[in-house]
Parts: structure tokens; sequence; C-alpha cells
């Protein structure tokens, strides 16, 4: 219900003009992108960019629609485009009809911004052109011309010293100066609290993300990347394989050359080899794989001109939309089934899920097509200074270790209960569309739960917060009794995975990784000096095998030895007065069975 009340307020502020017949491409010019106008040296403000939107609607009534999904924190509307031929398209209407949604978003990193001005032509020619006859009958495209507004409006020629144009771009972060590519999961910023309502709206079935990459010189416009196998459901990656299969042949029959995702061992050599640059649910890629989407990351390539790249990208979202068109019921029969086996996942009392992925330590050999390079060292840096010659084009047979090994793994409960005091958690469950009950009485339960200690956070801020590194996990039974107001989170649901990401503590983009538990770990109640030092005492006196255990340690640990307040503390961290705070206690359970709710929760 929450999802078509949002999808019915979504589609109110569109901006339409009166049905009328399938338009005839206008005079010639009128249409020129600003991009193409400045024969791609430049790329045109936001206010520009929504000006040839609005134009463009206005010429291809019942194609096109224009509305705003959102707000940035500096109060710029977020804009996104849907095209189809069906008029009034709306996501109820496109899953009646069995139509695969693919979303393409462009600027999420501002200064990476080919996917905005390739957009610009791509909709003008499914609008107004015959190129793409009959593709919006079988495939609902949804366009977001600039995720990061703020950053694409904080423009610069400075703002990406590594690349080739255009003259001015935007910031990569946005205006809080956080990275959106690494919020999915933890989505503090307003524009990921917006773009995840999208989502939750229209569910695509096929996301691709569009950036320029970083790093080496080789000879490659466009690289891309998808998810390891070991993280999707099987279903997803066939099809994923089968498509891309299809469509980058097709694409370099364009005139370009496509390589998969480079991630070096050592950018300053590249002939030791490619590894898997691991992803994750902070990233688009990883988080769709968890809501059982396949995904595409496009990175054209940050050396060649500003037209290859936005035609690169241009080109290959035209392949891919005419592929998905020709095979649509393949991709929504992979969705579909992805979903409904992770519903019933949750039947299975043996079920495993991965939530950490290592290196696979297989390796294969590969040509990658570079240009020669030398290294020399620099008695600027003291490091060795890359330099490469793209006047010579060279091919290199590299060792590729580019596969993933699940890590470690989990079996799901029936269940987590989240209390209700841990507001900011329940809080992103509703943000990504995860689907819970909340109590309306306290509720008794015997559970699991883990008991959390050691912990050790990052040096330094990532992302606006102090991750947790690590620590030691213990599983505990526990009888609580959660207060109303508390949320059973059920595992037979399609977010399942979402679920499990946010709230095993193990998993990398865990809410407890992000710093949304750290008040657990801080006792609040302290023992004076002088009461401890009596309590060491009584507490040595009666267990002889504690009182061996802290002379061994004295003995073999010097900073211990050293320190007066660990000496005390190693009691303290012992006697009931410490553990009836319940420091480490993580208060996420583990429920194996769905507890009987009232019907009307």
């Amino acid at each position: 219900m929450r999802l078509a009340i949002f999808a019915a307020a979504l589609l109110s502020t569109v901006a339409m003009v009166a049905h009328a017949s399938a338009p005839t491409l206008p005079a010639s010019g009128k249409w020129t992108t600003p991009a193409e106008a400045s024969a791609f040296r430049t790329t045109p403000d936001y206010a520009t960019t929504v000006d040839y939107l609005q134009r463009l609607v206005a010429a291809a009534p019942g194609r096109l629609q224009l509305m705003s999904f959102g707000t940035t924190p500096q109060g710029r509307a977020m804009d996104v485009v849907v095209a189809s031929n069906v008029p009034g398209i709306t996501p109820a209407i496109a899953r009646e009809r069995h139509l695969p949604v693919l979303l393409v978003q462009a600027g999420i990193h501002p200064g990476e911004i080919e996917g905005k001005d390739a957009g610009l032509m791509l909709l003008r020619d499914l609008a107004l052109g015959g190129k793409f006859a009959g593709v919006l009958d079988h495939v609902v495209l949804v366009y977001i011309p600039v995720f990061s507004v703020d950053g694409h409006e904080q423009s610069s020629p400075y703002n990406r010293i590594n690349q080739n144009g255009p003259e001015s771009m935007g910031f990569r972060g946005q205006s809080q100066y956080l990275n959106l590519n690494r919020d999915y999961i933890k989505a503090d910023a307003p524009e990921m609290l917006a773009w995840l309502k999208l989502w939750n709206a229209w569910l695509p079935d096929f996301l691709v993300d569009v950036h320029t990459t970083d790093g080496a010189d080789y000879q490659y416009d466009l690289t891309w990347y998808t998810e390891d196998p070991h993280k999707l459901d099987p279903g997803i990656d066939a099809w994923q394989r089968a498509t891309l299969a299809r469509v980058m042949p097709a694409f370099d029959r364009m005139g370009h050359l496509n390589s998969r995702y480079l991630e070096f061992k050592d950018g300053r050599d590249i002939t030791k080899g490619l590894v898997n640059f691991g992803s994750g649910p902070r990233f688009s890629t990883g988080y769709a794989a968890l809501q059982n989407r396949p995904a595409l990351l496009i990175e054209t390539h940050m050396l060649k001109s500003y037209e290859v790249r936005v035609r690169a990208t241009y080109d290959l979202l035209a392949q891919l939309l005419r592929d998905i068109a020709a095979h649509p019921e393949e991709l929504t029969a992979a969705t579909t089934k992805a979903d409904a086996t992770t519903v019933a996942r949750a039947s299975n009392a043996g079920a495993s899920v991965p939530i950490t992925f290592k290196p696979d330590p297989a390796t294969t050999t590969r040509a990658l097509k570079g240009y020669a390079f030398s290294q020399t060292k620099s008695d600027v840096s003291g490091d060795i200074w890359v330099q490469y010659d793209p006047t010579k084009k060279k091919t290199y047979q590299i060792e590729d270790q580019d596969g993933l090994l699940p890590g470690i793994s989990i079996t799901p409960p029936a269940a987590y209960a989240v209390p209700a005091q841990w507001t900011q958690a329940i809080a992103r469950l509703d943000a990504h569309g995860i689907t819970y009950r909340r109590l309306t009485a306290p509720l008794t339960v015997d559970a699991d739960g883990y008991q959390l200690d050691n912990p050790v956070w990052a040096s330094k801020p990532f992302e606006g917060r102090l991750m947790v590194q690590s620590f030691t996990q213990a599983t505990v039974k526990r009888h609580v009794t959660l207060p109303a107001g508390s949320v059973i989170v059920p595992m037979d649901q399609r977010a399942a995975n979402v679920a499990i990401e946010l709230l095993e503590p193990q998993a990398p983009d865990s809410l407890l990784r992000w710093g949304f538990f750290d008040a657990t770990f801080e006792p609040k109640e302290y023992g004076e000096p002088r009461v401890l030092e009596a309590l060491a005492r009584r507490m040595m006196a009666s267990d002889p095998a504690l009182k061996a255990e802290f002379e061994k340690k004295l003995n073999d640990d010097k900073a211990f030895a050293a320190s007066a307040r660990a000496r005390l503390f190693f009691f303290f961290q012992r006697s009931p007065w410490y553990t009836v705070q319940g420091v480490g206690a993580y208060p996420v359970l583990r429920l194996q069975q769905k507890p009987a709710l009232p019907s009307t929760l």
C-alpha cells in the first residue's frame, strides 16, 4: 500500500500535454542538444538541461513524462523522465502488462556526465525520430539525467584532473560532501532517500549507472562491470550474461572497443594483472544485486574525447534498449522468478546466504589492449612515475583473477526483531521498502542474539561516518520483552537480502558497520578506582582461576601491566556491575519462528 500511494503521488506531478498522434521529427537543428551544439566542448547546466527536456515532453505528448522525484539539500528539484509508448504509463500499468522497466541514471558523479548528454540525444531520438520504432512499445525507460544535482551545479574546469573534457564539469560529492555511490545502504543523503522512493515505486527490472574511469590508459573507450555470479540469483546472472553476449559485440561493430572493467593489481604496472574490485551494497550494482536485479556499470574512458565518450554511452544504451525490446519477457521472467525464489527460501531451514566475499584464487590469462608505457624513478615523489605512449598500441597477455567466492555465510532466521527505540534503524527499513509488522503491545520472545566485543573503529571518517572495522561476535540466547512499536521483519519477502545486509552485523555494509549502533559499545556506569581496588581483591580471593588469568596477563602484556586503568577494568569488566549494562549486546534479534501476531497489526 505504501508503494502504491507513493507511485500515485509521484505521477501526479507529471508535466503532460494532451495525447496526440505519433509525432514527426521537427525541423533540423531545433532538437540539437546543447552538447552537440558546442561540438561536445561543453555540457549544459541543469536549468538548460531541464528546459530541453520540457520542450521534448511538449513535442512528444503521451510518450514522455517529466517529473520531480525529490529535492536536494540546496533546494533543487531532482528530475526524472519516463519514456513509453503507453500514454500515462505508471508502475502498476507496467507490471500489469509485463513491460520491463529499465532505469538509467547519469551524474551520480556529476563530473562524469556523459550519461546526461547521451541521454538527451537518446530521448530525442526515441520520442521524435524513427530510429527506435516500436522499442517503447516493449520497454519502459526511466531516465535520471543528473542524480547529484547540487554537485552538478558546482561546476569547474578543475573538478576532474584526470579527465579529457568537457571544459567544465560537476563535483564528485553532493552539497553535504557525500559520495552518493557509497550511500545506497546507509542512505544518509536526501538524494538517496528520494532515489529509494523512486526505486520502490517502479521496482526496475534492470539498472544502468553511467560513469567515467580514473586509472590507467588503454585502448578501450568503454569498460563495464556486472556483479559476480555468487552475488546474484542464477536466473539474473544468466540473463545478464546472455544479454551482454549479444549487445557487446554489436556495440563494437559500431566502431567502439569495450572490455570488462579493469581493476589492476598494481596501477603502476598493468602487466601484473587484474582483480575484482569487490563492489558491495554501498555501490549501485551491489545494491541492485541485493534487490534481485541485474545492473550494469558503464565506465567510459577518461582520456578519450568527450564526444567519443558521449557517443559510446549513447550507442551502448541504444543497443541495450533494442535488445531488451526484442526479448522483453526474458527479463521480466528472470526478475519475477528471482523474487519468488527469495520469498520461498524462507521455508528452507538449511538455506545459506553469503554476506561477505573473498577473491577466487583461480586465474585465467587474457589479452589487454593497452599502450606502451615506461616506469621512471621519480625525483619528486620518490615513487614510480608511469607514462603511457598512446601512439604505440600494444597487446599484453596478463593474469586475470576476477572471480569471487563466498566468505562468511549465515542461515537467515524466520524474522528479525528491531526494538522500537532504534528509530534510525527502523527508518532505514522504511527507506529500502522492507516489509515489517509493528507491535502495538509488548511481546516477550526467546530469540538468538549476538554479543559483540572488542570493537575497532576506523582511524578517520569515511562518507561522514567512522566505520566499525572489526569486532568479535558470539551467538547467545536471549529472553526479551520487546516494547510496543518494535518491528518484526519476516524473511518471506522479496527484499529479504536487503534486510540481511542491514541487520547482520558482520555484513560489510550493515547498519552496525556504519555506526548506527555505536552506543551499544559504551558502558554508561563506571567504577571509582578506590572501589575497584577493593573489588579486585575480593574477586581474586574467591576465584583462584581469575587470579591466575590476571597474573598471566600482567606477565604477557606490557601495555596492560603499565596501565592502572586497564588493570582495574579487567576486574570491573568481569563483574555483574559491568555485565548488567549490556555492553556489546547487539539489539537486533533473530527469531526462529515468526511470532503469532494479531491480524490487525
